[in-house]
């Protein structure tokens, strides 16, 4: 299938979970996730009025962004170290994958610098797989508090990444604690964040996030087909 196609299966998916879930449609992103794919496939996806993409590695974020001009909304959702951030303020909108006050720390530092207030998600492990990054559940809200008295740091909510699996259902629990815990932080309004949003689901489950509250869904492998490795 095409790109176009892919998108086109991909909306129908997400409208029908709003529908189940009683959502409008608007309050739900789709980020298509553009890591290892070439400019051209991008491209496509932009023809099909796509304007919000993710990449997981800060140099393609530069490389893509010099030989794309047009304005679209770049959303760093991979893994990020402290040293890499100084290349992303003006570059993208919003940073997933906050999991340590030193990269929160070097966040704050390097917005200043711009003089911008860089939009942040704390990124929680919901599920305790030693494989993956982020906070515990346990550590995320206390986290949360800490970094809201950065200046240029605004959190806007939180991000997980589900377990792998064959049936979407396993992770419902993960989305729907995920969103719990988003929703006891908005209540309690924390001054200098603004938590209205929840980055959860990925090709495989993002109809279950969506039934659970996600506001943005990270789709690649949906879209654009299997991952290709072998770009660097």
């Amino acid at each position: 299938m095409s790109i176009r196609e892919n998108l086109l299966e991909v909306e129908e998916k997400i409208q029908k979970a709003c529908e189940r879930a009683g959502r409008d449609r608007s309050e739900v992103t789709l980020i298509a996730v553009s890591k290892t794919k070439p400019v051209s496939d991008i491209r496509q996806a932009m023809d099909c009025g796509i304007k919000v993409f993710g990449e997981n590695k800060v140099q393609e974020i530069r490389d893509k962004t010099e030989e794309i001009k047009e304005p679209l909304d770049w959303h760093m959702i991979g893994h990020l170290q402290t040293n890499k951030v100084k290349y992303l303020p003006g570059k993208v909108c919003m940073i997933h994958s906050v999991d340590k006050m030193s990269l929160a720390e070097e966040i704050e530092k390097q917005a200043a610098k711009h003089d911008l207030v860089m939009d942040v998600l704390c990124e929680v492990n919901m599920a305790g797989e030693d494989s993956k990054f982020g906070l515990t559940p346990e550590e995320a809200p206390d986290f949360v508090r800490s970094i809201a008295a950065f200046p240029h740091v605004r959190v806007r909510g939180l991000m997980t990444i589900a377990p792998y699996t064959d049936d979407p259902e396993t992770n419902r629990e993960y989305f729907r604690k995920l969103r719990e815990m988003k929703d006891m932080l908005s209540a309690e309004n924390i001054p200098g964040t603004q938590i209205d949003t929840l980055s959860m689901g990925m090709t495989g489950d993002y109809e279950v996030a969506i039934e659970e509250g996600a506001t943005f869904v990270r789709v690649g492998t949906g879209i654009f087909g299997e991952r290709n490795y072998g770009i660097s």
